[in-house]
């Protein structure tokens, strides 16, 4: 890898804060803050960073966020959105539902989407302009744009259809449009 290059793996650590009795149907509440570099200063455990009573905040540290040339279609769909942001992922710990696992840091909507799908929680904060940019470069040096979808040989249709559809410049495949 070229000495200006950074590399494609970065450590990171998640903030969250915890609210105790946030409304009459829960018992906690998990917020995400921030995503933080982290540069072993926070040890390799959760813990607490301070705690009034009502609300406390949490470091979780010891996550990588590392980029897959295969993911890039997700980092796109981030950069793309307006709001480029990182999304974390966590489930409430079985035994202490005062306590959460996080479970990932990602900057992919793909990604998220399949934690969601899960069922874990995801939230999502900005990601800082020098991450995007980190993020940008990955992404234009890996993705490759699907290409263009496969048109379904004129041979599958029947001899009426195929002709009334060249006659209107239509695909084979395209769908008919409903009659005023």
């Amino acid at each position: 890898m070229p000495a200006n290059r950074q590399p494609e793996i970065l450590p990171v650590a998640v903030i969250l804060e915890r609210t105790r009795d946030p409304n009459p149907w829960e018992a906690w509440a998990f917020r995400l803050l921030e995503v933080v570099p982290d540069e072993g200063a926070f040890g390799d455990a959760p813990r607490q960073l301070i705690d009034d009573g009502q609300h406390s905040r949490w470091v979780f540290p010891g996550h990588r966020l590392q980029l897959f040339a295969d993911e890039c279609k997700g980092y796109f769909l981030n950069l793309t959105s307006g709001r480029p942001s990182w999304f974390v992922s966590w489930r409430v710990l079985d035994d202490d539902p005062s306590q959460v696992e996080v479970t990932s840091a990602s900057v992919s909507y793909i990604e998220a989407d399949r934690r969601m799908s899960a069922e874990e929680c995801v939230e999502s904060v900005a990601l800082a302009p020098e991450l995007c940019a980190w993020l940008q470069d990955f992404t234009n040096r890996h993705f490759q744009p699907e290409g263009r979808r496969k048109v379904r040989a004129m041979s599958f249709l029947n001899p009426e259809e195929r002709a009334r559809r060249s006659q209107e410049g239509l695909a084979p495949d395209a769908q008919p449009q409903p009659e005023p």
